[in-house]
């Protein structure tokens, strides 16, 4: 799959989500088989551009390409300025974010919002192409609620406007994450228009992912919620995909080392106050697709320091490699 003059290895993407894809969890689901990993939304408010937290979501040294980086906002000439500061700092691509459902985005006219404007649309995907020498890519959904649906239009209009790949999300602004994806909308979006189109939503197995890009048609899928705790999960869609049998499972001392090398890198990138919190979340959503799981979410929830944490890791794969009996 190529976006520009980017061939990616495979068609599998990580979804860019805010508070979660930082560079440790991007380079994370690149090593374990996805395509490309989108970074968080960066606001293109030059005044937020220098605060701690848009510092740690622009952080891409050593990361290995495409580097791709979101960028929201409602105002063309800001999110135009926003795509060349991103690109000076590094980014290889500039993803507009048209999917956010987000209140808080939303109620700004950014994100999901922007599809009831289409006139703007235009402005904003223009500005920010005409602004840059590097590929542009656009995430949106399949319009603001069921009475309006104008993903066709607006796909229409990117092809346009020099929008090299699309990435549908398969419900409208008003639905937010409830209800099932709309594939069939997501399939007229790629039958109308001749750049690459990935499909977004509901993608949680090697069979819906071979499911999807069936009913779809489309050149690639993305992957959010699925891979949180799960990364492992785009080798899983790949050896599927390609040979209609399953991966196995990472053994224990795999997942194990997984996680540590994770906790590793937010502690790195965040300092020890910060990471051990990030670090919290993250272990939570391991721990689901864990033996006894709880356990260990409820001891790393209970810890302050990369020690200490570090430490509740090892012992609770200690005492899963032992078959001991857990207990909270």
């Amino acid at each position: 799959m190529r976006i520009g003059p980017y061939t990616l290895d495979n068609n599998l993407l990580l979804a860019p989500m805010a508070g979660v894809t930082d560079k440790p969890f991007r380079q994370l689901c690149k090593q374990h088989g996805a395509g490309l990993a989108v970074s968080e939304m960066v606001a293109s408010n030059p005044a937020l551009r220098h605060s701690k937290k848009s510092q740690l979501r622009l952080n891409h040294y050593e990361e290995e390409s495409a580097r791709a980086v979101q960028i929201v906002g409602a105002d063309p000439q800001l999110m135009a300025e926003a795509a060349r500061y991103n690109a000076d700092l590094g980014a290889q691509i500039i993803d507009i974010n048209m999917g956010c459902p987000a209140k808080k985005v939303c109620n700004v006219f950014a994100g999901s919002a922007l599809m009831q404007e289409e006139t703007l649309v235009t402005s904003i995907l223009e500005s920010v192409v005409a602004a840059v020498d590097i590929p542009v890519t656009l995430k949106m959904r399949t319009g603001w609620n069921k009475q309006n649906k104008n993903a066709v239009n607006i796909a229409r209009i990117a092809e346009n406007s020099g929008i090299q790949m699309l990435t549908v999300h398969g419900r409208t602004r008003a639905c937010g994450f409830r209800g099932e994806a709309e594939y069939q909308t997501i399939r007229e979006v790629k039958e109308h228009v001749s750049i690459p189109v990935v499909a977004n939503g509901d993608i949680t197995t090697p069979e819906k992912a071979a499911e999807v890009l069936h009913a779809t048609g489309t050149d690639g899928i993305m992957l959010g919620r699925a891979a949180l705790g799960n990364p492992w999960i785009f080798n899983e869609i790949n050896h599927f995909l390609k040979t209609g049998v399953h991966l196995a499972r990472p053994s224990i001392e795999e997942i194990q080392q997984l996680i540590q090398q994770h906790l590793t890198g937010l502690y790195e990138l965040y300092g020890e106050y910060t990471g051990v919190r990030v670090a919290r979340k993250h272990v939570g959503w391991y721990s689901k697709h864990l033996e006894s799981g709880e356990v260990l979410r409820s001891r790393a929830n209970k810890t302050d320091t990369v020690v200490s944490q570090l430490l509740v890791v090892e012992d609770y794969f200690n005492a899963i490699n032992d078959e001991e009996v857990l207990a909270a």
